[in-house]
C-alpha cells in the first residue's frame, strides 16, 4: 500500500477475517480447484467493449477474459429480477422450485447453497457485497465461512449503514467496488496456499442509481449513445407490440416517463458505462492477485450479470421482462488449466448452470435433478444432449404492477413469450431473422403450428418441474404506477382481436 493510512486500513480488515485456519490441509489431501464467482447487477449482455455494441465502451479486463478464456454468447437469466436470479445461481433449479419468486420473498426453510456443499469438501468460502435476497438484513448466512455485506442495495459511496463483517457492524470507508474488492483480495490473501476456496465477489455496481467512481466521472460525457432501433412507438420497429408493452412506455419503467421523471436516456447510459468501470477493474485485481499467488492459470473465474437492463429497447428501461435486452447476461470464464482462451460458446447457457459447473470445476458431488448443468464439456466443444432451449419465468410484482407474469420459452431461432392475466397478445420472434425482436409473429399463419409447438412446451417443463402454480405473496410497499396523461397515449386493441378479424392466437 502507499501510504500509512491504506496499510492500516488494511491490517484491520485482516484482523475482522475470522474463520480461516492457518493450518495446512493434510499432505495426502487431493488439491482441489479454487473458484471465484463474480457477479455483477443488472450488466447487459453486449455492454464489453469487445462487442462494440457502443463503439466507446471500454472494459479492457472484460475483453482479456473473453481473449484469455470462454465467452458465452448466448447466456441468460430465467428470471430477470435481483432475487430469483440470484436464488437460481446459488441452487442450479427455477425460481417456481426455490419459491424465491421476487425480491420480497423469504428464502424457504431448508434451502441450501452452492457454498455449503464445498464446505462439506474442505473449501474455505467467503461472500463480499450484495446478498439481496430474502429480506433486507445483512446477516451472515449458512454456507459462507467468510461475509461481508450490507442492507439492501447499499450505498456506492460510505453511508451510516455501514458493512457487516462476519455479523459486526463495519463503518464503510469509501466507493463500495473498490472497497468490496479490497476485503475479497485481503481474504484470499490470509489463506494458505495449499487451502482451496470458494470466492463469490458480488458487486452492487451496475445498479441504479448510477454512482461512477470519482475517478471515472465524466468520462464519456462527449460519447454519442446510439439509441436502439426499437425504441420507435409504432412503425416497423414495433410490429404488432403488445399492448401491456406500449402503455408501459408511460410509466414507471418507460422511456416517456422513467422512474416517473424526465429523465434522459443517453446521460443515463453513460452514467451507467462510466459506474461499470470500476467493476472492470476489479477484474483486473482479482487476475493480478492470482498471478502474484501462482494460482492465475489454475483457478476458475467466472464473471456474469445476475440480469440484463434495457435502455429504451421496445421503449423500455429497467428488467423483467423476456425481451433479450432483459433476460441475456455477459457470461466470461477463465482457467486455462481446464480450456484454451479465445473460445465463444454458442449454446444456450443460464444463471441455472452455475452452481453445478462450479461443483463439476471443485470435483463436489452435488444434489440431482437440478434443472441446470455444468457447462465445462461446452469450453471443450461437447455440447452432446445440450438443451435446446431455455425457460424463462417472471411473476407479477404489486410493485411494479405494468408488467405482467411472463412465460417464455427461448431457443436457437424461435421465442415465444405468454402473459398470464391480461387481455392482451402473446409475442414469437424469430431470432435469426429479426433479433432486435421488432416483427411480432403471433398472428402469423406460416408460424401457426409453431407457436402451437412452443406453447405446448413451455407447459411440458412447467408440469415436469412443479411450475404449474402463480405465486402469491403478501402486499409489501407501495406502488410505483402512475402514468403521465401528456406523454403516450394509451394503446387501441389490435385489428386482430377486433370482432370477426384475424384469427385466434
Amino acid at each position: 500500500m502507499n501510504t500509512d493510512t491504506e496499510k492500516k486500513v488494511r491490517m484491520n480488515r485482516r484482523q475482522l477475517l475470522a474463520g480461516v485456519s492457518a493450518a495446512p490441509l493434510m499432505a495426502q489431501a487431493r488439491r482441489k480447484r479454487n473458484v471465484i464467482f463474480i457477479l455483477t447487477d443488472d450488466h447487459r449482455y453486449d455492454a464489453m467493449g469487445f462487442l462494440k455494441a457502443q463503439p466507446w465502451l471500454e472494459t479492457p479486463q472484460m475483453d482479456r477474459m473473453a481473449r484469455e478464456g470462454a465467452h458465452f454468447k448466448n447466456a441468460f437469466v430465467t428470471t430477470a429480477l435481483c432475487s430469483p436470479s440470484r436464488a437460481s445461481i446459488l441452487t442450479g433449479v427455477y425460481a417456481h422450485r426455490h419459491r424465491i419468486v421476487d425480491n420480497n420473498t423469504p428464502i424457504p426453510t431448508g434451502t441450501v447453497f452452492i457454498p455449503s456443499y464445498l464446505q462439506k469438501a474442505g473449501y474455505k468460502t467467503g461472500f463480499f457485497g450484495k446478498w439481496h435476497m430474502g429480506a433486507e438484513t445483512d446477516a451472515p448466512k449458512p454456507g459462507f465461512d467468510q461475509w461481508v455485506s450490507f442492507r439492501g442495495q447499499g450505498t456506492y459511496l460510505p453511508s451510516a449503514n455501514g458493512l457487516n463483517v462476519n455479523g459486526k457492524k463495519v463503518p464503510q470507508k469509501g466507493y463500495i467496488t473498490d472497497e468490496l474488492t479490497d476485503y475479497a483480495l485481503d481474504w484470499i490473501q490470509s489463506l494458505p496456499k495449499e487451502q482451496p476456496y470458494f470466492l463469490y465477489l458480488s458487486h452492487k455496481a451496475v445498479h441504479a442509481e448510477f454512482e461512477p467512481a470519482e475517478r471515472h466521472k465524466g468520462k464519456y460525457k462527449d460519447a454519442k449513445f446510439t439509441f436502439p432501433a426499437t425504441m420507435a412507438a409504432t412503425g416497423e420497429m414495433a410490429q404488432h407490440r403488445p399492448m401491456w408493452v406500449q402503455n408501459q412506455r408511460s410509466s414507471w419503467h418507460g422511456v416517456d416517463y422513467p422512474y416517473h421523471s424526465t429523465l434522459d436516456i443517453d446521460q443515463y447510459y453513460k452514467r451507467y458505462a462510466e459506474t461499470l468501470m470500476a467493476v472492470d477493474e476489479s477484474i483486473g485485481r482479482v487476475l493480478d492477485a492470482l498471478k502474484r499467488r501462482g494460482e492465475l492459470d489454475s483457478t476458475l473465474v467466472i464473471y456474469m450479470g445476475d440480469n440484463g437492463f434495457a435502455f429504451g429497447e421496445h421503449g423500455l428501461i429497467d428488467k423483467r421482462t423476456a425481451y433479450e435486452e432483459s433476460m441475456r447476461v455477459p457470461l466470461l470464464a477463465r482457467c486455462p488449466d481446464l480450456f484454451p482462451g479465445g473460445i465463444t460458446v454458442k449454446q444456450v447457457v443460464a444463471g441455472l448452470d452455475i452452481m453445478p459447473t462450479v461443483l463439476d470445476a471443485a470435483g463436489v458431488k452435488g444434489p440431482t435433478e437440478l434443472d441446470g448443468r455444468s457447462w465445462l464439456p461446452l469450453t471443450k466443444g461437447n455440447a452432446e444432449g445440450w438443451r435446446k432451449e431455455l425457460l424463462y419465468e417472471y411473476y407479477w410484482e404489486r410493485n411494479f404492477p405494468h408488467t405482467p407474469t411472463i412465460h417464455a420459452i427461448r431457443g436457437d431461432k424461435y421465442k415465444f413469450i405468454r402473459y398470464q392475466g391480461i387481455w392482451d397478445v402473446d409475442e414469437l420472434y424469430d431470432l435469426e431473422e429479426d433479433p432486435l425482436e421488432s416483427r411480432n409473429l403471433i398472428f402469423s399463419e406460416k408460424h401457426a403450428a409453431i407457436i402451437k409447438k412452443l406453447r405446448e412446451h413451455l407447459f411440458d417443463i412447467l408440469e415436469q418441474t412443479g411450475g404449474m402454480n402463480i405465486p402469491l405473496q403478501r402486499d409489501r410497499g407501495g406502488q410505483n404506477n402512475q402514468r403521465n396523461p401528456e406523454r403516450s397515449k394509451a394503446a387501441e386493441f389490435p385489428a386482430e382481436l377486433k370482432s370477426g378479424r384475424g384469427r385466434r392466437q
